[in-house]
């Protein structure tokens, strides 16, 4: 059956559910809250399409038949026989009969995924649902060579448009051109076979970071030691596991040789060398005259061309272009802020700046909708930042089995206007995105964010909660639980997720770097709630302030008390200053005035978490900071009041450098975005 036959009447019937499983995660298929066509089940479709028939056999080999002959919601991105012709060509083989069983399961669990997607559903950069074989599939749009536009996976293989989005009992079919191939190599072997990168490539090795790009997994891990753990926040009863695996990854941004050509005209390696001095002599003079700094000394953490090839690299796989700032824009205003990321790097104590841009009237001469690294574009600087390429050529290979690399339009460095000008800003990151093994073991923004689980779920229909043992984050060290709770976009959290600490916490992890010395004011988001508890807060080991109670809410009398308004919007420029210039002298900060949550579980109306008394920020120290070195938080639970169940959130962190909270000391407001 095809699904064009009932399009207008699943929009009009359907469509909070197809809105739901866009971004769905689950472990097993669920008999409820799926289309239900009177026709064949995804296997039937296989074995009696002779089109498909190799797949079929294909699938057959890997033992997954029964599954597709049940009820649930799969995606079959199933190839045709010719594609499966050109398979064994390639690889120098007859038939079927010369796969493994291995490769046969790999295969089959390759184009197949867990939940259902319409090619409409199917948006650049990569499915938001990895593939039974936990890789994901790479989106981009193009034409066919009938003009006909469709969607292609992985940039070498595309939906049939004849045969797109058909529909079967438990699911829909795909039929596609080229089967599907995931490398299973590491990053740096797949950068090398990419010719147009080889400058990069290069540097790469001769500076030997190109080592540490090898690592993969942690075998010692194992899941299995951590048993399911429950916990209820405020009336939210919900469970939460510990990671499946303990992977490593890494994202690269490479300047392609004809960029590095055109822009500096660069075509060797000790040109990369002078470029790279160009800009880290400045950065960092007090190494210009070290012996780290020569042509024959590129290893050395201090070479030039080291920290340049260092920059370029994150050490976590962001596993597609689309996951390079918050997934689906959720919980950001977008006509009033640009979608914003911050990511540190493989050069010690520097992060990137990822922006989506979607604010118009800052876009200049960029495109809006399109994600760059370290911008700033406003009424005082007009710096581009280098854009980040959504792919690459259909004959190279992307990603890999620890990571992945993108195409820049310019190259990305921790120069001088970049530390002194872009990353002057209040630097807001999600808690989420501090600890890099979240995005790396496909753990942050899981799930379907418009639906509440039930109580106490266990079955991950529309997505995970994890705990993190001690041990997993690095950086972190923590008794009691710490816990990610998945994204629901009604719910007081930026970018729709949390951090939680539960029982009798005691935590202390790294903070991210700042770009200068100077003194810094560190902030925390949260949403208060009665059921929250105590806790002390450290910096560097030293206790600041008394303990954060996170009962309070800025209508407390110890806060503003009667004097609260939650619709700013009608203030004056000199009662929106008084507002801020009091709850700044008292230790707190609305909350984001460009962040928001819809007003329940599929909800069409939203709250501003800035008109909220109880989703705001707290100054957790003032302090004097060194770029150069490593600083702490520690949060210590106070509370006895909750008995062992004491709670503690963590929404996002704000590293604000006195030149923009320093305003309002001279009377001027501070962005409330």
């Amino acid at each position: 059956m095809n699904m064009k036959k009932f399009k207008y009447f699943l929009i009009t019937v359907a469509v909070a559910w197809v809105v739901g499983m866009t971004t769905g995660c689950s472990d097993e298929p669920d008999a409820s809250n799926y289309y239900t066509f009177t026709g064949v089940m995804m296997s039937e479709y296989l074995k009696e399409n002779p089109d498909f028939s190799e797949f079929a056999a294909i699938v057959e080999r890997a033992d997954m038949m029964d599954l597709l002959s049940a009820y649930g919601h799969y995606t079959c991105f199933a190839p045709t026989n010719e594609a499966f012709q050109r398979y064994y060509q390639k690889r120098g083989i007859r038939s079927i009969d010369d796969l493994t069983d291995a490769d046969c399961d790999t295969l089959a669990r390759t184009h197949l995924v867990g939940n259902m997607y319409a090619t409409s559903e199917m948006n650049d950069g990569v499915l938001t649902t990895a593939n039974m074989n936990r890789r994901y599939i790479e989106v981009s749009h193009d034409l066919d060579s009938d003009s006909n536009a469709v969607v292609f996976l992985n940039r070498s293989a595309h939906i049939i448009f004849e045969l797109q989005d058909d529909s079967v009992e438990n699911g829909i079919m795909q039929p596609v051109t080229e089967v599907l191939e995931s490398s299973n190599r590491m990053l740096p072997d797949v950068m090398r076979t990419n010719p147009r990168i080889s400058l990069f490539y290069s540097a790469l090795v001769a500076t030997g970071l190109v080592d540490s790009l090898y690592k993969f997994r942690d075998d010692s891990y194992n899941a299995k030691d951590y048993p399911r753990y429950k916990y209820t926040s405020h009336v939210n009863k919900e469970t939460a596991t510990a990671p499946d695996e303990k992977k490593y990854g890494f994202t690269a941004f490479v300047p392609t040789d004809s960029v590095l050509n055109t822009l500096y005209g660069i075509t060797t390696l000790e040109q990369l060398y002078q470029k790279a001095c160009e800009i880290y002599d400045a950065t960092y003079p007090e190494d210009a005259s070290s012996e780290a700094h020569d042509y024959a000394n590129l290893t050395d953490r201090r070479n030039p061309l080291n920290r340049f090839v260092a920059y370029h690299i994150l050490d976590r796989d962001v596993k597609g272009w689309n996951y390079l700032t918050p997934l689906n824009d959720i919980g950001i205003i977008t006509t009033l802020m640009n979608p914003v990321d911050w990511y540190e790097t493989l050069l010690p104590h520097t992060m990137m700046k990822f922006e989506r841009l979607t604010v118009r009237k800052f876009a200049g001469t960029s495109t809006v909708g399109q994600r760059y690294i370290n911008r700033r574009y406003d009424d005082d600087y007009q710096i581009l930042g280098s854009q980040v390429e959504r792919s690459i050529e259909k004959e190279y290979t992307q990603d890999a089995l620890n990571g992945r690399y993108f195409y820049i339009d310019d190259i990305v460095a921790f120069s001088e206007t970049t530390r002194d000008i872009v990353h002057n800003t209040r630097i807001r990151m999600d808690f989420s995105t501090i600890f890099p093994e979240l995005m790396t073991n496909d753990i942050r923004q899981n799930g379907n964010p418009k639906y509440q689980d039930p109580d106490f779920d266990e079955t991950a229909k529309y997505g995970r909660n994890f705990y993190f043992p001690d041990g997993f984050l690095k950086n972190v060290k923590c008794a009691g639980y710490f816990i990610y709770r998945r994204p629901h976009d009604y719910y007081d959290c930026y970018e729709g997720d949390e951090m939680n600490l539960f029982g009798n916490y005691d935590i202390t992890f790294k903070i991210p770097p700042v770009p200068y010395e100077g003194e810094w004011q560190v902030r925390m988001g949260y949403a208060q709630e009665p059921t929250r508890g105590i806790a002390q807060v450290y910096f560097d080991g030293k206790p600041q302030g008394i303990p954060l109670d996170m009962t309070i809410a800025l209508n407390d009398a110890s806060i503003l008390g009667s004097s609260w308004v939650g619709d700013y919007t009608n203030m004056t420029t000199t009662e929106l200053s008084e507002d801020q210039k009091i709850l700044k002298n008292k230790g707190y900060y609305r909350g984001a005035a460009g962040g928001y949550r819809y007003n329940g579980a599929g909800g069409t109306t939203t709250t501003v978490f800035a008109t909220q008394q109880q989703t705001f920020r707290i100054v957790l120290c003032t302090v004097h900071m060194d770029p150069n070195q490593d600083h702490f938080l520690r949060i210590r639970s106070v509370s006895s009041k909750m008995g062992n169940n004491n709670e503690f959130m963590l929404d996002y962190l704000e590293l604000v450098p006195k030149s923009i909270y320093g305003v309002t000391d001279e009377g001027q407001i501070e962005d409330m975005l």
